[in-house]
């Protein structure tokens, strides 16, 4: 059966009977191919801000907060990449976007060779693998519409399933927010912000179907170890949903914005400024208040799949069998220092939701510095599983059993679009722009300024603490490169 490993029996087979090794080979056979399954979920562009888990109080996601209220949930998780293509390429490869040169939307597979993905390495234990849409690189709304596979990569996986959808062009009442000062522009696709209160249910949407094929498979292979990838692709650009989930974030005029800070962009080098803002984006209040109940909705519309496949995986009586994941392939901007979208460096950005959630362990907190790269060796050390000492994340069950440990002392992550670096500890974030330091720095103290509204950078007494930084990111990049890729 499809999931399940032989293993070879300790004593020589000469000494037994022929009758006796086919009875040990059934009874092997039998035997699961680990300790649990995996069912990762994750979200694209979501903000951790935008969860009620997370402390907001407009934005409803009862689903993902009760998979929170048995799980534990980060409050100090990073992505490795601020943007789709490099972030996702890592956590699946196991590798940081610079050790494998990937920094933007292909598959890593041509650098990695034939080391094996983390679904890939669950495949190779026996496990059932498969994905239903978004995992690796899809461009949304242009891959969705068209259904196709993207930067996949189909050694990863016993089976994969796509989700089109209509996205942008979906019926409904729609409009452009982004560079639409006169109000007369259509509604368009691409990577615009765009908002559709669109016509019909659930199923008429790539989300929707993710849901339904996700809840399928469970089903389907409850009765062998699976490792399934479950990629829904809301809240990304554009904001579409059915209509139903939008009146609690509306009328839109009533949506809060973040505190605006004269002079914010005075101690910003020009690298960091983000590339979508209120400015260049020519959004008004009205569209920008807009613009957050738009994606308040998307995020509600993914919740209710993601609480759908958690229903699922309960109805099947395997619960108790399954390590659940829930994270983003990155944060969002959602108006903070007038920056919109991902690519940015600050913690909006840079930041995801992650919650672990795995059988026998107590729901908990945990403030512990981790990135996405750690799911990797984590799920397979959960497993019983082999962890391969050549993939650069670090083993984070511990924290499970105690969240007020420490594994690692700093988070890393990058933005290739501005040549940029972050390195994040406890109390300090420093974020520098071209790897000499050239294109300038920021360095914030998140006791005092969680928000970053002071670049400490430049501040004499700081001198040696920048420094210190500097040095610490040029030593972490000379220990990924010299990585055997």
């Amino acid at each position: 059966m499809a999931g399940m490993r032989r293993r070879p029996h300790p004593f020589a087979l000469p000494v037994l009977s022929l009758l006796w090794a086919a009875v040990l080979t059934a009874a092997t056979a039998a035997e699961p191919a680990g300790r649990y399954n995996v069912l990762f979920i994750i979200s694209d562009d979501l903000t951790p801000t935008a969860l009620s888990c997370y402390g907001n109080e407009i934005c409803a996601t009862p689903n993902i907060d009760r998979l929170a209220a048995r799980g534990t949930r980060f409050t100090r998780a990073y992505c490795q990449g601020t943007y789709c293509g490099p972030s996702r390429a890592s956590f699946m490869s196991g590798y940081y976007p610079h050790a494998t040169g990937e920094l933007g939307y292909k598959n890593p597979r041509p650098r990695i060779g034939d080391r094996a993905t983390w679904a890939g390495h669950f495949k190779g234990a026996g496990y059932y693998s498969a994905r239903v849409s978004k995992i690796f690189h899809m461009g949304v709304p242009g891959g969705i519409e068209g259904g196709g596979d993207g930067a996949d990569d189909p050694l990863s996986w016993t089976e994969r399933f796509n989700s089109p959808g209509p996205e942008w062009r979906a019926p409904g009442e729609g409009e452009t927010l982004e560079g639409n000062p006169d109000g007369r522009r259509p509604v368009v696709g691409g990577n615009t912000f765009v908002v559709v209160e669109a016509d019909g249910g659930d199923e008429v949407h790539s989300d929707g179907k993710t849901a339904a094929k996700a809840c399928e498979l469970i089903e389907e292979h409850k009765d062998e170890r699976f490792w399934l990838g479950v990629g829904f692709v809301r809240p990304h650009v554009p904001f579409v949903a059915p209509k139903s989930y939008y009146p609690p974030y509306k009328p839109y005029s009533e949506m809060p914005l973040p505190e605006k800070v004269e002079g914010d962009w005075d101690d910003i080098p020009r690298a960091g400024i983000n590339y979508k803002t209120s400015r260049n984006m020519k959004m008004d209040e009205r569209r920008q208040r807009k613009a957050v109940g738009g994606y308040y909705a998307s995020v509600a519309f993914m919740d209710a799949q993601v609480g759908k496949v958690l229903d699922a995986l309960e109805a099947a009586g395997i619960a108790d069998e399954t390590i659940v994941i829930f994270t983003s392939d990155h944060g969002y901007h959602l108006g903070e220092h007038d920056f919109w979208a991902k690519v940015s460096l600050h913690e909006e950005s840079a930041r995801v939701p992650l919650i672990v959630s795995v059988p026998g362990k107590a729901p908990a907190v945990c403030g512990s510095l981790v990135e996405l790269l750690d799911l990797f060796p984590t799920t397979a050390a959960l497993c019983g599983l082999e962890v391969p000492v050549r993939i650069q994340g670090e083993d984070i069950s511990a924290l499970l059993d105690d969240p007020g440990g420490q594994v690692r002392d700093a988070a890393f992550c990058v933005s290739p679009m501005q040549k940029g670096f972050l390195l994040a500890e406890r109390r300090w974030t420093y974020l520098q722009y071209a790897e000499d330091g050239s294109a300038g720095a920021e360095l914030y103290d998140l006791e005092s300024d969680p928000k970053q509204y002071r670049n400490l950078a430049d501040d004499p007494a700081q001198a040696d603490r920048v420094a210190e930084f500097k040095a610490k990111l040029a030593a972490k990049l000379t220990s990924l490169r010299d990585n055997d890729l």
